[in-house]
């Protein structure tokens, strides 16, 4: 069955050389340019002039997006070549998960290659900017780094610092790296009030708790996202910070009422929108207090076209968070889920539990009435008129031999360790333990999930030279107490103790914490009267709750290199701490508050 027809870009049907032979080479793209944030009057001459015949089953299609590996796959892999295929079918794009830089570009050029309409790539590069997804690449056993992108301490660092710059920065880079592999689409930023010390699954994702800093620092990044040349995406809307339930395994419970949201929750997305971000997506939480019921929010009307089109004037793309996450599973079939998402606003259908049965799904809900064509065609238009603002119909494909002057530089780099210097937050220090004593003897224990190779290497090899002495330890969640007991007895002999703890939110996990007996072994060294003791999180800033008599607790945000190295030098005075708690620790500290550290001179 044919429909009606649909307008379209020819000049997006034609940029991808989708008729060349399997074996042609790629067309590098030129330069990323800078989005326009508006629709400006070419691109909708483009979309209303030039037009041709899409069959329904097509233009749905263009409205799923499914998550695709970010590593390499060989021409006949067999899922690659399913992919393959439902491109050359009409997808209108690809989330993309984490890989290496080089792999990235091969297979995302390898799609446009097979795309009739250019694909949109999107990927989240929401929590530590391009290091998310592109640089997660390790030789084993050895460890060697195999390169790549720009490693940024976490978003809550980001509201640690509390600097406009940074955020922005943030933003340029993470979208300059993007751009260079080929990803159009940040899902970023985060702009969920993290007021709920519980929450499982947001946590440092998040810019804080106060309303107004997170609209500020978040509309710092999309700006700087903007001057990148890469689209961004506020989320989760209507927000997800205020929950004690990760949503990747059961449907949240938000309790807020409509006057709380307009206090709270809303507010950075209201800043968001009117800072011309490019995208929403949808939360798959309840709200009963607004609508009366336990809906998703990703499945209301009310929500999603009401408030957020309707009053808050939002009229750029929105997509669902991924509909194979548990909230929605345990409530929709996947075709189901799909329609109804539609029915309520959104234009994307992304990460769907099965791209044919999604397509199926959405296509005879066309057909039967229950979804109009208009619909539809509204949220291709859509799709259409951002692919032509990214300049997609001047090329998809990016060119190999430029990702190297673009991602991962030296540029770069000293951006991320600058923000991570700035972010280090020193709660507490009751006794005056930071910085260490130079010369002194110290013990340094890692506590770190067994997959968290990385856990430690960096702070203790930058610790090292500064100690007369220095030993290390690893636990983890399932270590036994007579290995702790040693580790007391080690305690005895050194002049100081650093404990680093490693415990960042996961999604799917349902809970950030640390077991009895580490939170024993941390009190027992704490009461050992002779060395004296810090604490070091490199995750969730609420730890200090398992430790609430600890005398002195140092937040670094994130475990990857550029926050290890950064928490080591404040340690031994070679760096000063300047940071303030984005967030409150009930019932311990409020938001705003930490100590300054300077520069210890140190003598020859």
């Amino acid at each position: 069955m044919r429909s009606a027809p649909l307008l379209l870009l020819v000049a997006l049907v034609s940029c991808t050389g989708a008729a060349t032979s399997p074996s042609a080479m790629p067309v590098p793209a030129p330069a990323p340019r800078s989005p326009n944030p508006s629709h400006p009057p070419a691109a909708r001459r483009g979309v209303d002039q030039n037009h041709a015949t899409q069959t329904l089953r097509q233009a749905v299609a263009q409205l799923v997006i499914p998550w695709i590996p970010g590593g390499y796959a060989s021409e006949s892999d067999p899922d690659f070549q399913d992919l393959l295929g439902w491109v050359e079918q009409g997808l209108g794009g690809v989330s993309i998960s984490i890989g290496v830089p080089d792999a990235y570009v091969a297979k995302l050029n390898r799609l446009q290659s097979r795309a009739r309409i250019p694909l949109l790539v999107t990927s989240d590069f929401e929590n530590g900017g391009p290091g998310m997804r592109i640089n997660h690449s390790y030789a084993i056993p050895s460890l060697l780094a195999q390169g790549g992108g720009t490693s940024f301490p976490p978003t809550m660092a980001f509201g640690a610092a509390g600097d406009e710059e940074l955020a922005f920065e943030y933003g340029r880079i993470t979208a300059v790296e993007a751009r260079a592999v080929g990803v159009h689409w940040l899902f970023a930023p985060v702009l969920d009030v993290n007021s709920n010390p519980e929450n499982p699954v947001i946590n440092t994702r998040s810019l804080g708790e106060d309303p107004g800093v997170v609209a500020r620092l978040g509309a710092a990044f999309i700006r700087g996202a903007r001057a990148g040349g890469a689209l961004t995406t506020a989320k989760h809307f209507p927000g997800h910070g205020d929950t004690r339930t990760d949503s990747h395994i059961e449907l949240p419970v938000i309790g807020a009422d409509r006057e709380r949201l307009d206090r709270v929750e809303l507010v950075p997305f209201r800043t968001a929108v009117d800072a011309g971000v490019d995208a929403v997506m949808t939360a798959h939480v309840a709200v009963p207090g607004v609508l009366g019921d336990n809906r998703p929010a990703t499945m209301s009307p009310e929500l999603m076209t009401d408030l957020l089109r309707g009053e808050m004037g939002f009229d750029g793309i929105l997509f669902t968070d991924a509909l194979r996450m548990g909230a929605i599973t345990d409530g929709y079939g996947a075709g189901e889920a799909a329609v109804v998402a539609l029915e309520a606003g959104s234009d994307v259908v992304l990460a769907p539990d099965g791209i044919g049965v999604t397509i199926e799904a959405v296509t005879a809900a066309v057909e039967s009435g229950r979804i109009t064509r208009e619909r539809i065609d509204r949220s291709v238009r859509r799709l259409l008129e951002a692919k032509a603002r990214l300049g997609l119909q001047h090329g998809a494909q990016v060119d190999p031999a430029t990702v190297a002057t673009r991602v991962g530089t030296a540029e770069h780099r000293a951006m991320a360790e600058r923000a991570a210097a700035a972010s280090l937050t020193l709660v507490r220090d009751r006794d005056n333990v930071l910085p260490v004593a130079p010369g002194s003897r110290i013990l340094s224990v890692t506590y770190a999930r067994p997959d968290a190779l990385l856990a430690g290497r960096t702070f203790d090899a930058t610790l090292r030279p500064f100690a007369a002495g220095m030993s290390t330890a690893r636990v983890g969640p399932d270590t036994p107490w007579p290995v702790y007991d040693s580790l007391l007895h080690a305690a005895r002999a050194v002049d100081a103790v650093v404990v680093a703890a490693y415990v960042p939110p996961r999604s799917g996990v349902g809970s950030v914490g640390v077991p009895a007996a580490f939170r024993a072994f941390v009190d027992r060294v704490h009461g050992l009267g002779g060395p004296r003791v810090a604490i070091v999180s490199f995750g969730s800033p609420y730890l200090l709750a398992a430790f609430p008599d600890a005398g002195t607790y140092m937040v670094a945000w994130g475990g990857w290199e550029v926050s290890q190295r950064a928490a080591a030098r404040a340690v031994t005075g070679a760096a000063a701490v300047t940071g303030r708690l984005p967030i409150s620790i009930p019932p311990l500290h409020r938001v705003g508050e930490g100590l300054d550290r300077g520069v210890v001179e140190m003598v020859a």
